[in-house]
């Protein structure tokens, strides 16, 4: 037994990447699965029958979803590229702007071209500097492919979802199925409870971004906004992604610009860190800010971005069975 521990333990991190993607599509599929089936009752359309069929459901939410994101990136694309020529036209005149003000204050003696800023930079080389390129691009396409097969493995989990519950049920004692079943039903709650509230920190957050940016006058302030409202959906690295634009295209306006949209983004990351998410995930997933936070900590700790995207519902998974494990105990302890 000791050695097919081992075995299955040794299995198990050799396939982890695989057994992450089949996590995330059971987290979806949980978290989905509350919007399917009230797409499967629903009563606007008369198609002949009660009920949708299950396949279509899910169909329908995926063209919802896909549209959505769509028409966002509709929205964004244009006006970015617009200010991304601008930016290019303007970026000498702000780089010498820049060098003038660190030459006035000494941190800087001589100005130095765009072209030797980029040749002196980090990676700069040519070599590296190709390798760098290759192997983000190479993580982008992985990315995606690894996104398609989450959402084709979350359509056949959806599909099978209740032969798999029933299998799953199967595996517990007749007298402890009531349990398991109330118990998979508290985890549907609380997970499908965290993706309601991660769109509810993307409008917070990107309403926000519209108001900040609006007062400073910033451009494009309402494309900007939208951006860090999708931004919020990535723990960690969303939102300083979502940043980089809006301070590229404050510095088209002028170098304070970019630093009070600095300035206005680290005092909204602040706040969104150690208030909003632990108050938003307390209200509706039900785990207090300590546990949100320190998982967050651990979990991108241990897997990075997608540690911390992870963290939330795995905290809420294990709320769950700990509440099961503790209430079997103090049963057995009567």
């Amino acid at each position: 037994m000791t050695a097919l521990v081992a075995i299955l333990v040794w299995s198990a991190f050799l396939v982890r990447d695989v057994l992450l993607i089949i996590y995330m599509s059971g987290l979806f599929a949980i978290g989905f699965s509350p919007i399917v089936r009230l797409i499967e009752r629903q009563k606007v359309l008369p198609i002949g029958s009660k009920r949708f069929p299950r396949w279509l459901a899910i169909l329908i939410l995926y063209v919802i979803i896909l549209g959505t994101l769509t028409g966002i990136g509709f929205m964004i694309v244009p006006p970015l590229v617009h200010q991304a020529q601008q930016l290019a036209t303007s970026l000498p005149g702000i780089l010498d702007r820049a060098q003038d003000f660190l030459i006035q204050k000494g941190l800087l003696r001589e100005h130095v071209t765009l072209r030797q800023a980029v040749e002196h930079a980090p990676g700069g080389g040519g070599g590296e500097a190709v390798g760098t390129v290759f192997g983000a691009v190479a993580g982008v396409v992985g990315g995606l492919f690894g996104l398609i097969t989450i959402l084709i493995l979350t359509f056949y989990i959806l599909i099978e979802a209740d032969s798999l519950r029933n299998t799953m049920l199967r595996l517990f004692p007749a007298r402890d199925r009531a349990r398991a079943a109330a118990a998979s039903r508290d985890i549907t709650v609380k997970v499908s409870a965290w993706l309601a509230g991660q769109l509810l920190l993307g409008g917070i957050i990107g309403g926000s971004s519209a108001i900040g940016l609006w007062l400073l006058g910033i451009p494009y302030f309402y494309v900007l906004a939208l951006i860090s409202g999708v931004g919020e959906m990535i723990p960690v690295v969303g939102p300083i992604l979502s940043a980089i634009p809006a301070v590229a295209v404050a510095f088209t306006v002028s170098v304070k610009k970019a630093l009070l949209v600095i300035l206005f983004f680290i005092i909204q990351q602040q706040f969104e860190n150690h208030v909003l998410v632990p108050k938003v995930m307390q209200r509706q997933v039900g785990v207090s800010p300590v546990t949100v936070i320190v998982a967050l900590l651990i979990g991108g700790k241990l897997l990075g971005i997608l540690g911390a995207i992870l963290a939330v519902p795995t905290a809420a998974i294990l709320q769950v069975l700990f509440a099961e494990l503790r209430n079997e105990q103090d049963t057995k302890a009567k």
